[in-house]
């Protein structure tokens, strides 16, 4: 029983240990603008899009950044970005009219690839499976959820039949919050999750699945989904009290046949949950950033700073966010 309590006890020291030891660095940025759009292709380079037609770029891990407002676009919202390297990337324009612009190190500048006119067009996020197929997420349009889907790496871009598109309830929408409500786990299926009155998750747009999740209002629902073999994580809550932990966060052990809510869960609304490794996931909202390291079950603060998004380099270990006012953040 004694070498039962030691055990415990060192256990539960380690996982403090580990909690303290993540901290949420600042990294100078230069701007104000309010960033909801990241990818990191890799530790050393991070791409950023944001309010006011804003994008930018770090070459060194965040030491240093470019920034530049797209031309034509200077009073854009760009929600989301998806980069391959330091010269290729795409980003995207919420509404009306929506845009999709794509540059490369032969283009330099930012060649429109995508337009929609259609009244009440509002895109919310994109994900890529792979350097070529990826798919676009929007608001309902006629009561269906939009999407649109890319074979050759966001050259061109293709309308999924209205016919063919998740009908959506009454007041049943998605969050432009941190480009996170959709994604590919193949070339052609997808997760994606919606808010509102009503917070469901959509596979393939066939199998729905109701949230255990707060919902019932305008402003409550799943903000991001995150994927890791059959672990699927997702928040929310509602964002006009950032402070509530009710119904912000749940998780799936089963590809989203089953959820459980998290006893200890992250410490108010969030609207990004990324993985990192093993069983640790790392989650931000407007009152702070959290960690769990074992999948899930508890949730420990580790920075009282906000942040909209935070991802972790697609071929490296670090983990960036970005956030409102021209801040970005590192995970030490």
């Amino acid at each position: 029983m004694f070498k039962r309590k030691i055990a415990l006890s060192i256990l539960f020291l380690l996982f403090v240990f580990l909690s303290i030891a993540q901290q949420v660095k600042i990294l100078t940025s230069g701007t104000k603008a309010s960033f909801r759009g990241l990818s990191v292709p890799n530790d050393s380079t991070i791409w950023v899009s944001g309010s006011n037609g804003t994008v930018g770029k770090s070459s060194n891990g965040g030491d240093t950044w470019q920034w530049q407002i797209v031309p034509g676009f200077e009073k854009t919202e760009f929600r989301d970005i998806e980069a391959w390297d330091s010269n290729t990337a795409i980003i995207m324009a919420i509404a009306e009219p929506a845009y999709i612009l794509r540059t490369t190190k032969k283009r330099k500048n930012w060649d429109v690839v995508y337009k929609n006119e259609t009244r009440g067009m509002f895109l919310d996020a994109m994900d890529f499976y792979d350097g070529k197929h990826g798919m676009v997420i929007g608001d309902p349009i006629n009561g269906k959820t939009f999407l649109a889907t890319t074979k050759n790496g966001g050259k061109n871009w293709q309308e999924i039949p209205e016919n063919k598109r998740p009908v959506a309830d009454s007041g049943e929408a998605c969050f432009a919050s941190s480009g996170t409500n959709i994604k590919l786990y193949s070339k052609r299926k997808y997760y994606c999750i919606t808010g509102g009155l009503n917070s469901r998750l959509f596979i393939n747009g066939k199998d729905i699945i109701d949230l255990p999740i707060n919902k019932g209002k305008e402003s409550t629902g799943a903000n991001s989904i995150a994927i890791h073999n059959k672990k699927l994580m997702i928040v929310g809550g509602d964002f006009t009290k950032k402070d509530a932990v009710t119904g912000n966060f749940i998780f799936s052990n089963n590809k989203g046949k089953n959820f459980t809510v998290a006893q200890n869960p992250p410490g108010g609304y969030r609207s990004c949950i990324a993985f990192i490794k093993n069983k640790t996931w790392v989650t931000c909202g407007l009152n702070g950033v959290d960690i769990t390291n074992n999948d899930g079950k508890d949730f420990q603060n580790i920075s009282h700073e906000s942040f909209h998004v935070v991802q972790k380099s697609k071929t490296g270990t670090k983990v960036f966010l970005a956030g409102e006012k021209g801040k970005l953040g590192i995970i030490n």
